[in-house]
């Protein structure tokens, strides 16, 4: 199937008499006849649901509608995209190892890196996504586990080399992890370009419409973990919590990754969605490759419109002609690349907040990629927590204004910017 019809057909197929739509499954529980059918769950012997905490078919049917969005072999909804943005690295990485990051990631996922993962014992490189070959190189070292980018950074928009990073990667034995928010597997599809986990905030894009928080990882099924297994105890060594299986050996190349990560990191910290939040994201999915043209569409002319505009500063978008990383968005993103735009205004930051105040369809608010044009000033909001020069660092300038260009008309949005820009 096409990526338009796996929007709707993916992920669930109901037999004969059976609803229509993804069922919502509003249980934590599940009933068994004997204790020893339950205890083959517990054994991971068999493959069911009998807590919610770790797995609900509701969750599992939207998680293969992704997976086949990607084109991987496994994935796990959590309750938010910062949730996957922790598994996904926490699943491989623990006290006393080693990552390798962009710098130019989004600020709550940098905070949780630089800060809080910190706190657990694991160190983290963050390089510049246009370094040298052997700057990246020197980055790496004897206890790296992963490398961790974005396919379009949030908010400087920087398109990230997937492919030079993935080689980098697969030569240190590592897996390439890359968040897709922006991009969605409408635009890019990582797992094509050599990455071998996916994440996603479902919140943005994937929901569109302001509705639930979550996120997934996604496993591409092609990284071989048993060839690096001194790297990948947790995966290639027996687990005594589960009766010495070894998920690598188990659960093969396409699975063992999701397997354990829902085994061992949702059984424990339980950031799981509830299966109404995956119901409603299920609904955003459906329209997800109509809406991802309309937002592409839209702010290609808004991105036009404001690089013309003498009262702008400057414009970053990669569907503009002569942005730093257009050649690259064509090479990763032909059909489109997202409807976030950076921009500022000429006076510098209090002109930029002024700017705001003026908006009248436009909004403040903290969310991005949804069907609403918003707007946001990072520098205090989402990066507040950041340093001048890790505001550098990340792409972002002071007086950046971070624009999300929804599926009105165009012309309205437009008219709105204009508005704004002449106050």
């Amino acid at each position: 199937m096409r990526q338009e019809t796996k929007c709707i057909e993916a992920g669930y197929l109901p037999k004969n008499g059976e609803p229509r739509m993804i069922p919502i499954i509003q249980s934590t529980t599940f009933k068994y006849d004997t204790s020893a059918d339950m205890g083959k769950l517990f054994d991971l012997e068999a493959e069911g649901y009998f807590y919610t905490r770790l797995q609900n078919p509701t969750n599992d049917m939207v998680a293969a509608k992704i997976a086949a969005l990607e084109g991987g072999t496994a994935a796990m909804m959590t309750s938010s995209g910062q949730a996957a943005s922790f598994f996904s690295v926490f699943n491989l990485a623990g006290n006393g190892d080693h990552v390798v990051v962009s710098s130019t990631i989004y600020g709550g996922t940098y905070n949780l890196f630089n800060v809080t993962m910190r706190r657990m014992g694991i160190d983290f490189t963050f390089v510049d996504p246009d370094c040298s070959n052997e700057e990246l190189e020197a980055a790496f070292c004897e206890n790296t586990k992963a490398v961790f980018g974005e396919t379009i950074a949030n908010p400087a928009l920087i398109v990230f080399d997937i492919e030079r990073f993935a080689q980098a990667a697969h030569r240190h034995g590592v897996p390439l992890i890359i968040d897709n928010t922006f991009a969605t597997p409408i635009n890019c599809r990582p797992i094509e370009w050599g990455a071998d986990i996916v994440i996603h905030s479902t919140t943005k894009y994937m929901d569109g419409h302001d509705a639930t928080v979550g996120g997934v990882i996604v496993d591409s099924g092609k990284f071989d973990w048993m060839a690096h297994a001194d790297k990948f105890p947790g995966l290639c060594t027996p687990d005594e919590s589960y009766h010495g299986i070894t998920y690598a050996e188990k659960f093969g190349i396409e699975k063992a990754y999701i397997t354990k990560a829902t085994a061992q990191l949702m059984r424990d910290l339980g950031s799981i969605p509830s299966p109404m939040n995956c119901f409603l994201l299920n609904l955003g999915l459906e329209s997800l490759a109509v809406r991802m043209k309309r937002h592409c569409e839209n702010a290609q002319k808004v991105a036009e419109f404001l690089a013309a505009d003498p009262r702008v500063s400057y414009v970053t978008y990669p569907g503009l002609p002569g942005d730093k990383y257009y050649e690259r968005a064509k090479k990763y993103m032909p059909e489109g690349t997202c409807g976030v735009i950076s921009f500022g205004v000429k006076g510098g930051r209090d002109k930029a907040e002024e700017f705001m105040k003026h908006l009248r369809l436009a909004i403040i608010a903290t969310h991005v990629a949804d069907a609403h044009t918003c707007v946001l000033h990072p520098a205090s909001s989402t990066h507040r927590q950041l340093t001048d020069e890790e505001l550098i660092a990340g792409g972002v300038k002071p007086d950046m204004i971070r624009l999300s260009v929804g599926i009105e008309n165009v012309e309205d949005i437009i008219e709105d910017l204009d508005h704004a820009l002449g106050q």
